[in-house]
């Protein structure tokens, strides 16, 4: 809710302020100083950016990776370099199959590049994408065509002539054709 600008008047409504007002009291320019991301942070900001993307099912791991998620140590299919203050990005991913993986790669780094910058006001220096497999996920089966029934009123009663036309006989030494 809105404060009032004024204290009410007895017998008066109290004015609000408008939008605008209050977007122009929010300082534009950003605040000088230090922030502080945590790898974890950056790490949840990328993964979240990479399987938001279409095309991608899921990050390839290997066992060993997927031993330290289990453990707690570490994030399977995602390396980030942050030495000598550069931003540097490893991705393992697996595709769906039948995607243009060219474009799905396309896609995701353009997607993380957008995140990152977006979060931490950062740019990133460098996006390595792997794809490690194509994973094939079969959609439900497409619905089957009805089979035509006849409807109630157009059912073929017992005492109906239905009957297929009596062939004509052939006659010997006559040949039909």
């Amino acid at each position: 809710m809105i404060a009032p600008v004024r204290p009410a008047e007895p017998g008066r409504r109290p004015t609000r302020r408008s939008r605008e007002e209050d977007v122009a009291r929010v300082p534009s320019h950003p605040t000088p100083g230090r922030s502080l991301v945590t790898r974890r942070a950056l790490a949840d900001i990328v993964r979240a950016a990479t399987l938001g993307s279409y095309g991608v099912t899921g990050f390839a791991v290997s066992p060993i990776e997927r031993l330290a998620a289990v453990l707690g140590m570490g994030q399977p299919g995602l390396h980030l370099d942050l030495a000598t203050g550069r931003l540097a990005i490893e991705l393992h991913l697996t595709v769906a199959y039948g995607l243009p993986v060219a474009e799905v790669a396309r896609q995701v780094d353009s997607a993380v590049r957008y995140a990152v910058r977006r979060s931490v006001g950062r740019e990133v220096d460098g996006i390595a994408i792997h794809v490690g497999a194509l994973r094939y996920q079969p959609g439900p089966l497409p619905p089957a065509e009805p089979v035509a029934t006849p409807r109630a009123d157009e059912a073929v009663r017992p005492d109906d002539d239905v009957h297929a036309p009596e062939p004509e006989p052939v006659r010997a030494g006559r040949h039909v054709t």
